[in-house]
């Protein structure tokens, strides 16, 4: 019988630990982190184990019905074994093949608990739906990321690494994903139902914030006892049902999506200059099709457009002469940022609360170099939870813990910032 090729072990040359200075006693959050790591590196050792199975299980049985019958067979003693449903031993069995032979890379950062399971299980998940070639062009980036981000970070990195890799056929891919659009409704019980929407990912964001724009205007009347969600549902179906808004107060008539596309700006002249740039991006969306871009640029109403140059920088500060950040501000802070600057979080910026990093009454300036946007619980974190941040030049947020630990978050678009020589910097 031909020897069958077992998968590297992701615990082959991992070095011993070396202890050098002082040594110190773990605190209780260095016991949790200690533990992580195990479980990490059990992981690795898992799918190692279930690709051996795997590889064992199949020898011999071919192609076609055979192959099928033993892949069930296996699934199901798996599954038996595990004590878990079929559908996860399958997925089990589905990543240990994509870790052990397609990114062991990955399998070995996991054996030396340099990343969770769940950011392998992501690596496995989102390189497999995409070709090949570019799973395999992107796999050294992806491991990067992970080890870099906590997961949620990391797989919102990792989904626009891959959107912008393949950027060169997303046109395409729109237009035959543009066929598949349309509605349907999911019966639910005590009388409610799900109106669920496929369409193009721009409409879809346009038409939510809109919705969440007149629903917040709603919510400031007297008497209003509607939550937020509550009121988003009945103005759909005010706008959907007949488009009758009548009932709505004064201040809610005539709201628009409010959304931010982002374009290098020579890709608005032609082809050749698109091919060349980064994708149009879409807050909250993603890279769009340049021909949605230039229309969206077109001059449409309630759309920010901005205009990247790789040479130049924005200055915007209104110092001490007020405390809220005017406009124009806000949207680049959020703009700047994309995302809420806590570790971790994934809360748009367009939903979250500017924050001065210095506190205006410690003689904080209004600036694009010490406002950032916090959402509301880690706004309330940060004065309150005995955390203090700093704000580096380019827009990272530095978080201290009350253990003494720092955690950097970078934003989406790092920018420079030039200052007057009696403006303050960040520290």
């Amino acid at each position: 019988m031909e020897a069958i090729p077992m998968p590297r072990d992701p615990f082959e040359g991992a070095p011993l630990p070396e202890f050098t200075g002082p040594v110190t006693a773990p605190d209780d959050l260095d016991l949790v982190c200690e533990v992580d790591g195990m479980v990490a590196i059990f992981a690795a050792q898992r799918y190692a184990n279930i690709e051996v199975l795997r590889r064992r299980a199949l020898t011999g049985a071919g192609y076609g019905a055979q192959a099928d019958i033993a892949q069930r067979s296996l699934r199901l003693e798996l599954a038996a074994a595990l004590r878990v449903s079929e559908y996860a031993a399958g997925m089990l069995l589905a990543r240990a093949e994509a870790l052990c032979t397609r990114y062991p890379e990955t399998l070995e950062a996991l054996g030396r608990g340099r990343i969770t399971e769940r950011h392998a299980e992501i690596i496995a998940d989102e390189l497999d739906r995409i070709e090949p070639d570019v799973a395999a062009r992107l796999a050294p980036a992806a491991l990067d990321l992970a080890e870099a981000e906590p997961v949620g970070v990391f797989r919102r990195k990792l989904g626009k690494l891959i959107e912008t890799a393949r950027a060169e056929t997303l046109t395409e891919r729109h237009e035959k994903a543009l066929t598949e659009r349309r509605t349907w409704v999911q019966p639910g019980t005590e009388g409610m139902a799900t109106l669920e929407l496929h369409a193009p990912a721009v409409e879809v964001h346009a038409a939510h914030e809109r919705a969440t724009a007149i629903a917040k205007a709603l919510k400031t009347r007297d008497g209003e006892t509607r939550s937020l969600d509550q009121l988003r549902a009945d103005v759909m179906c005010d706008l959907l049902i007949d488009g009758d808004t009548s009932a709505h107060p004064a201040e809610a008539s005539g709201i628009r999506a409010s959304v931010v596309v982002t374009v290098p700006a020579l890709a608005l002249l032609d082809d050749e200059h698109a091919a060349a740039s980064d994708p149009a991006v879409v807050e909250g969306v993603g890279p769009i099709p340049i021909e949605t871009a230039r229309e969206l640029c077109g001059g449409a109403d309630g759309w920010m457009r901005v205009l990247t140059h790789p040479e130049t920088g924005v200055v915007l500060s209104v110092g001490r002469k007020r405390y809220r950040p005017p406009a124009s501000l806000r949207r680049l802070v959020r703009w700047r940022a994309d995302r809420c600057m806590a570790p971790g979080c994934g809360m748009p910026a367009s939903r979250c609360e500017i924050d001065h990093n210095v506190a205006w009454e410690h003689g904080g300036h209004t600036a694009v170099w010490n406002n950032a946007p916090f959402c509301k619980g880690h706004h309330i974190v940060k004065h309150h939870g005995n955390w203090t941040i700093r704000q580096r030049d380019g827009g990272a947020i530095e978080w201290s813990s009350p253990t003494g630990r720092r955690y950097l978050v970078e934003p989406e678009r790092p920018m420079p910032v030039f200052r007057a020589a009696h403006e303050p910097a960040p520290f």
